[in-house]
């Protein structure tokens, strides 16, 4: 074996055991949280600590779906974020779609204050929204938790444009001799190309929407309307937290985005590969 490939080798196993140490580093919080699930209370503080606890508590689990009314919160949030997402994928690609590929006087200046936006902190504008919100009624409701994702997220208008971009041009101008208009070329030709980004862009919103915690904090009042994640802290009391109750809720709501991931990570890693590729 020559010198030069000894080298390759050898960076190749280094660059791989710090891909191990920095996977085992963050998959560790998620195995600790199964593991205090499973305990008693009395085992959670042990030292040294008990990885499998011994018996399996997985009573945990059914009290702590009973402990509150944790199906009405899944419902609540499975709800909220299903219209983020579907809301999301209509309005940003028609969005990303118009600023890619139609040409109309200060498109550049429109794209440029939707990149403006994603740097003011949601900090600036808490309390002006929620004045708004009180104003026209919607407090205690989940509209401020839908309705704002659904119609603006610059995030994902600049996603999904960058992706369009990408596509060659003669794909339009084939369609526009054929006598197709903006929507057909939008809905048969656009839509059908774009499926990786627009499944990225589902689950990074079914995410954000899901593990929104400061929202529903700010917005709702009553416990029928509370949502996974501001359920959660209910389980975490003044003086005394029952930890394994509360990992095993972490636990099951986590489910939701681990399937969505699971399901949908095939087509990041494809439309970060298509992204690439220059028409």
């Amino acid at each position: 074996m020559s010198s030069i490939n000894r080298k390759k080798m050898v960076t190749k196993l280094f660059l791989h055991l710090i891909l191990i140490l920095v996977s085992i580093s963050m998959i560790f919080p998620f195995l600790w949280m199964i593991s205090t699930s499973l305990k008693s209370l009395d085992q959670v503080f042990l030292i040294p600590p008990i990885w499998i606890p011994k018996p399996l508590q997985w009573e945990n689990y059914l009290n702590a779906w009973n402990a509150l009314p944790f199906g009405n919160a899944y419902l609540n949030s499975l709800k909220i974020a299903l219209i983020c997402v579907i809301g999301q994928l209509i309005t940003c690609s028609m969005a990303a779609y118009a600023l890619a590929k139609i040409n109309f006087r200060g498109k550049n200046i429109i794209f440029i204050a939707f990149l403006a936006t994603m740097m003011v902190p949601s900090q600036v504008t808490m309390i002006p929204t929620f004045i708004l919100y009180k104003y026209i009624g919607w407090i205690d409701t989940h509209l401020p938790l839908t309705v704002p994702w659904v119609l603006f997220s610059a995030f994902g208008v600049f996603l999904i444009r960058q992706f369009i971009l990408t596509l060659p041009k003669e794909l339009d101008e084939a369609a526009i001799i054929d006598g197709a208009n903006h929507f057909v070329i939008y809905t048969r030709i656009i839509l059908p190309l774009i499926v990786p980004v627009l499944a990225t862009l589902a689950i990074f919103t079914f995410m954000s929407s899901w593990n929104n915690f400061l929202g529903p904090l700010i917005y709702l009042n009553s416990p029928e309307k509370y949502t996974v994640p501001l359920l959660l802290a209910q389980f975490k009391g003044i003086y005394i937290t029952d930890w394994t109750l509360l990992m095993a809720a972490s636990t099951i709501a986590i489910v939701p985005v681990l399937i969505v991931y699971l399901l949908g990570q095939r087509y990041i890693i494809e439309s970060i590969a298509l992204t690439g590729i220059k028409s």
